[in-house]
């Protein structure tokens, strides 16, 4: 056994935490899953600025699953919306198969959301709307970037970064045609609360017939 097994395997089997903070109730839970879901976000934001903070799953052609950290940016035009460069691997794998799974995980509060659906593209226009938004570094360096391809070092990118932040001072940055947005739309949520002895509170939304069912599922 490796020195590093022997530190770091009884850390993890012997890490116990109880789960005090709160409780998730039927009779507290709104019927809205989009509401539940604003009020839990607003709530994790005023205790961490990074709350909005997600782990996206896709599955690649060869049914491959792949997960990578973003930013939730809207919660709004019936779904959850990202911006991120259309030739990434994210984007590759939503282009064949658009399911996907968003997942939240809010510590402080003890608290996940889970939320699948089917992904679709931003028009252009809202995509340019959020792109000219961004900070003058950040429009640059999605030139600079070819998402998820091979470069030759650091260095190299750094260059090219710095000849096009020279060649785009003082002006607009056009937003790549390789840019833009997406929006998952929800077709079931899941609300998970930490509880005490591992009992947790978890309440499934399921839209049946254009309404929302809520059920309560074992932890």
């Amino acid at each position: 056994m490796s020195t590093l097994q022997k530190t770091i395997s009884p850390m993890i089997r012997n890490s116990r935490t109880d789960f005090v903070k709160g409780a998730l109730l039927e009779s507290d839970a709104n019927n809205d899953p989009l509401v539940q879901f604003n009020l839990w976000l607003e709530q994790a934001m005023l205790m961490n600025e990074m709350a909005n903070a997600m782990v996206l799953s896709t599955v690649g052609p060869k049914g491959i699953p792949d997960s990578r950290v973003l930013l939730l940016r809207d919660a709004s035009l019936g779904g959850f919306t990202f911006y991120t460069n259309y030739k990434s691997k994210k984007a590759s794998d939503l282009a064949k198969n658009p399911n996907a799974c968003m997942l939240f995980f809010w510590p402080d509060l003890e608290r996940q959301v889970r939320i699948t659906g089917v992904i679709k593209k931003l028009s252009r226009k809202n995509a340019e709307q959020y792109f000219a938004s961004r900070p003058f570094e950040s429009q640059v360096g999605a030139h600079v970037s070819i998402q998820s391809s091979v470069t030759g070092s650091r260095n190299e990118m750094d260059e090219k970064f710095d000849i096009l932040k020279k060649q785009y001072e003082g002006k607009k940055v056009p937003m790549p045609a390789y840019w833009g947005g997406f929006v998952l739309m929800p077709q079931s949520f899941e609300f998970w609360q930490g509880r005490a002895n591992r009992l947790h509170d978890r309440l499934r939304y399921t839209r049946e017939k254009r309404k929302w069912q809520i059920r309560r599922l074992m932890p």
